[in-house]
């Protein structure tokens, strides 16, 4: 049995315009305000036109096919037709593939590209407009409690409770796994010492931690319940390099004594080199290529006699750069 199957998944998002009726009865709004009443006539002229060239339909000006619905009005656009416009982006297009038991897979692609979208879909955060999704066996959709009760997710942006201490946050999330008070305490403490936080730190509050070893919290949070799939999103992000060898190793280390299946999302190409079996590279929701990193860089020929890397794959299958020069100075 597979671990993760990803059958045909779509997922958009955004607000769809407003249906014609709507369109028609705010148009109608917008000429009473600006051509104001005639008399009896409420405006138009005795041969069933407005005194504008538009069309009557009982008391509802229908714009003209040069106008349009969403057109001018007086020379002006609709403000409000602006605003009810708002563009559908797919996030996730027709996407497919299995993550084997035991796998480290990888998926990588730019901000914006669908991956943390796929990753909230997999942990139930997000249910998908079409397609399915099998954890263990498990439907998402169907038996959502089955497969939150052998996953965990770290995102970028963990949420704690930021006057309690790490210890504090870390029982409260173990209890509610059902796990038991005492061996979890045990257990906070080796995760925690062993991905580099001194124990002073650990029952002092969150809220005077970096971001870096809030995220080391996150991930101990996480590993804590030793999840049968574990979901990283960009989880060494804001991580100094010698942070990001202590996460990177206890990644391993998961796969290897627990037989852990991770699925990592990442901007860190030697992150991923290093740490997966197979890597999906994604491109506006779609993936563009799936495969082991060595025959991903065998894509590309040799320049010099030397190997292609992952990122100038990545810019020959997308034509992008992996994270933007302009959001990387942000983060």
């Amino acid at each position: 049995m597979s671990a993760v199957v990803v059958q045909d998944v779509y997922k958009k998002f955004g607000k769809p315009g407003d249906p014609f009726w709507k369109k028609v009865l705010r148009l109608n709004g917008i000429e009473a305000a600006s051509n104001g009443h005639n008399g009896n006539n409420n405006g138009h002229n005795n041969n069933g036109h407005s005194s504008n060239g538009k069309e009557i339909l009982g008391e509802t000006a229908v714009p003209t096919q040069a106008e349009g619905l969403n057109g001018p009005v007086n020379g002006k656009p609709h403000a409000k037709a602006k605003e009810t416009e708002k563009k559908m982006v797919v996030a996730v297009n027709h996407v497919s593939f299995t993550v084997e038991k035991g796998e480290i897979f990888g998926v990588l692609g730019p901000n914006g590209g669908g991956k943390s979208t796929l990753i909230r879909l997999i942990s139930t955060l997000l249910l998908p407009d079409s397609g399915k999704i099998y954890v263990f066996g498990y439907d998402v959709e169907k038996s959502v409690m089955k497969v939150q009760q052998i996953i965990n997710r770290v995102s970028v942006e963990a949420s704690f409770f930021k006057k309690l201490s790490p210890m504090e946050n870390l029982l409260y999330g173990a209890r509610l796994y059902g796990q038991d008070g005492r061996q979890t305490r045990r257990q906070v403490v080796e995760i925690l010492t062993r991905l580099g936080l001194e124990k002073r730190a650990i029952y002092s509050p969150m809220e005077e931690m970096s971001r870096g070893m809030q995220q080391k919290v996150a991930i101990a949070r996480a590993l804590l319940t030793r999840p049968e799939l574990l979901l990283l999103d960009e989880p060494t992000t804001g991580l100094d390099p010698r942070s990001k060898r202590e996460v990177q190793a206890v990644v391993q280390e998961m796969r290897a004594q627990h037989g852990t299946t991770i699925l990592l999302t990442t901007h860190d190409m030697n992150e991923a080199d290093m740490l997966c079996d197979r890597i999906a590279i994604m491109d506006s929701g779609r993936v563009v290529a799936l495969d082991t990193p060595a025959a991903l860089k065998r894509l590309i020929p040799p320049k010099d006699g030397k190997e292609a890397t992952l990122e100038e794959v990545f810019l020959e299958l997308t034509g992008k750069k992996l994270v933007d020069p302009e959001e990387e100075s942000e983060e």
